[in-house]
């Protein structure tokens, strides 16, 4: 056994990672011979070294700076409406290797690229569908297709400027783009956060080691909402629903950061085709909207009559090119998980390369062989609604009861077209606290692609656990929890 090896032991007969074992599981800290992974070296050596009091302590403070910050995530509870509790914070950290991560930025900023390049086809000639690449039924039954949207032409050719793509790590240690989050993606206030507060628990470890920044993010987004005005001072805003949305921690978290102005639909309106903003100057004109408002409430004259949230007017400004939204409207056709299955083909298509990164298997259920496949099979996949978000209705066969796969099945059998189904990964895990101990949990990983004049890919982004054993659930709403990323230079 070697000298480090044998110190490693040493330290973990009364360090925090005592008795840690990943259990079969890929430990994205940790290698199968218990010796820490090269980029994860100074943050287990650290770990050994730490008491688990020690470590609760550094728990108790970050939970205490989280409190004292008013990060809150919002939890929709029926009957009492929202509920805002403390953002859920793991402080052991997940790291990557810089060298691991260059890829995963090119392979994200591909596929972004041409899924928005797919969109502005669609909206177009529509010469994918032309040439069998998508079915054009799929196009035709997506719940995310704005015929509204025909013709219009947004700068660079780019719909989706922000996406939020999920990677998983499976057993064999290969990366893995779980799905693409295209519409209104959240959780990067989240991801910035985390930053400051294990910069303040573990200070030392940023000290000793040369860990990629994240708090550009608000620049860079700044950056690619400027971009899509022709203005030299354009005005951007964020577009809010409001206080009541579970998201609004980060919409006016971003707006601060931006510097730019957070408004709600009654905050602004449109004349002679041109959006303005409300202020006690007077109107001031806007050039860039990032909303944050779905597609259905953007624009009571175009879509629902009655909303509240967007501002009339609105798509027709777009229209005329006098203000860019981003993301667009109508980008919801390409966030359709049934599309996700053909995003190998699009990048083949319309950039003849080959993908980065590759997708994880899918079924999709408005095939009768797919189908067919998936029912007999249940109890093995994860089934999932092809336009859904945070875990909703989300079907795990594993841990499914028997009426849930026969309620799954009719439900299958009376929607095939929302429905896909994946195999159940073995999702990588990390070491993360718990009232036990240190022990392994799943982890799912969200960066964040911008694209406007030029495309940027966040140093990492938001990890999202499963703080339940053995759960796959990451989703804050559902139990799960957060850590901070690393991308280190070794």
């Amino acid at each position: 056994m070697s000298a480090l090896a044998d110190s490693l032991d040493h330290a973990r007969a009364n360090g925090a990672l005592h008795q840690y074992a990943a259990n079969g599981w890929h430990d994205e800290l940790i290698s199968p011979d218990g010796a820490p992974r090269e980029p994860a070296r100074e943050l287990v050596q650290t770990l050994q070294q730490l008491s688990l009091e020690d470590l609760r302590k550094r728990q108790r403070a970050a939970e205490i700076e989280i409190s004292t910050s008013g990060i809150t995530f919002s939890l929709y509870s029926e009957g009492a409406g929202n509920i805002d509790r403390s953002w859920p914070f793991d402080v052991i950290p997940r790291v990557f290797a810089s060298s691991e991560w260059s890829r995963i930025e090119i392979g994200l900023a591909q596929r972004l690229r041409a899924l928005n390049l797919f969109i502005d086809d669609l909206y177009h000639e529509q010469v994918s569908i032309k040439d069998g690449i998508v079915p054009r039924g799929l196009l035709e039954s997506s719940p995310g297709w704005r015929p509204e949207c025909v013709g219009v032409s947004p700068a660079h050719k780019v719909w989706a400027h922000i996406c939020g793509s999920d990677l998983v790590r499976d057993r064999d240690g290969k990366m893995y783009v779980l799905e693409d989050n295209l519409r209104v993606p959240s959780g990067v206030s989240y991801m910035l956060e985390n930053r400051v507060v294990t910069k303040r628990v573990f200070a030392d470890l940023f000290e000793r080691q040369s860990i990629r920044p994240v708090d550009r993010y608000p620049d860079d987004l700044l950056a690619t909402l400027r971009s899509l005005s022709p203005s030299s001072d354009p005005t951007v805003v964020v577009l809010t629903p409001g206080v009541y949305n579970s998201a609004y921690f980060e919409h006016s978290f971003l707006a601060m950061q931006m510097g730019v102005e957070l408004a709600e639909g009654a905050d602004l309106f449109v004349e002679d085709d041109t959006v303005f903003l409300r202020t006690i100057e007077g109107p001031r004109r806007v050039d860039v909207i990032y909303r944050r408002v779905d597609d259905a409430f953007l624009d009571p004259e175009v879509f629902h009559p009655e909303s509240m949230l967007g501002v009339a007017g609105i798509m027709r400004a777009w229209h005329a090119g006098n203000v860019a939204i981003a993301n667009a409207p109508g980008t919801g056709v390409a966030d359709d998980k049934a599309v996700y299955c053909y995003v190998p083909d699009l990048i083949r298509y319309f950039l003849s390369e080959e993908p980065v990164l590759d997708n994880v298997p899918t079924w999709r259920c408005e095939d009768p062989t797919h189908l067919s496949h998936v029912l007999a099979n249940l109890k093995d996949l994860v089934v999932k609604p092809t336009n859904e978000s945070g875990g909703k209705g989300l079907l795990i066969g594993p841990q499914a009861t028997l009426a849930e796969l026969d309620d799954y099945r009719d439900r299958l059998r009376a929607e095939p077209r929302g429905w896909v189904a994946q195999p159940t990964l073995s999702l990588s895990v990390a070491p993360t606290l718990t009232s036990d101990g240190v022990e392994p949990r799943h982890l799912v990983l969200r960066p964040f692609t911008l694209q406007g004049a030029v495309s940027r890919v966040t140093a990492g982004g938001l990890t999202r656990v499963a703080l339940r054993a053995g759960s796959l659930v990451v989703n804050s709403s559902q139990g799960g929890g957060s850590k901070d990323t690393w991308i280190v230079d070794v």
